[in-house]
């Protein structure tokens, strides 16, 4: 491999390395001076690199761009590590709500406090306040809601590249009694017919 190519993969593993977030092929190629296209083929040399060097560190593509991440072999112990650190996590309130958002958008506040059950004005400010969810506009509906729905930092986060990615809710189904009292939530609120 020239020093030329050794080069610029370097510069690209920099550039990532630093970011907080996914960086697209487009905004590589724009810092690197070079074409898309070659962007591309290094960061699938560099991919391929980590993959047979079998490292602690795995680029992977997600929402719209690449990213590094950590090995999943290496889990439990990233984990012991986030652990030590002082963090807020989402409530089971949030997470719920950032699962109605994410399955049903684009969707109103309204909506979710139907399906909630309960109000969730609070909840969708920290959702929107930490940058998973957005405003997508307005429902063409009396008082147009705000309707909301997640962002690029939600992909990232969960590390998938698309919602296409999400599992099927299926794999999360309640029983019937729960399934039947859902439903019934939602037809009342005309979520459903």
């Amino acid at each position: 491999m020239s020093e030329l190519k050794v080069r610029v993969r370097n510069i690209i593993e920099a550039l990532l390395f630093v970011s907080d977030r996914p960086l697209s092929v487009e905004k590589i190629s724009e810092i690197v001076n070079l074409s898309e296209a070659e962007v591309k083929q290094a960061l699938d040399e560099l991919a391929n690199d980590y993959r047979r060097a079998d490292r602690g560190i795995q680029l992977r593509e997600v929402a719209g761009g690449y990213r590094l991440y950590s090995h999943p072999a290496y889990a439990s112990y990233i984990e012991k590590l986030i652990m030590s650190f002082d963090h807020r996590r989402l409530t089971q309130a949030a997470l719920e709500t950032l699962a109605i958002i994410a399955y049903k958008q684009p969707v109103t506040r309204s909506d979710i406090a139907a399906i909630r059950g309960v109000n969730s004005d609070g909840v969708i400010n920290t959702l929107l306040n930490r940058d998973l969810i957005k405003e997508l506009g307005r429902q063409d509906s009396p008082g147009q809601p705000i309707l909301y729905g997640t962002t690029n930092r939600f992909l990232e986060s969960f590390g998938l590249r698309s919602l296409d990615e999400l599992p099927p809710l299926d794999e999360f189904a309640p029983d019937e009694e729960v399934r039947k009292q859902i439903e019934q939530n939602l037809r009342s609120s005309a979520l459903i017919e």
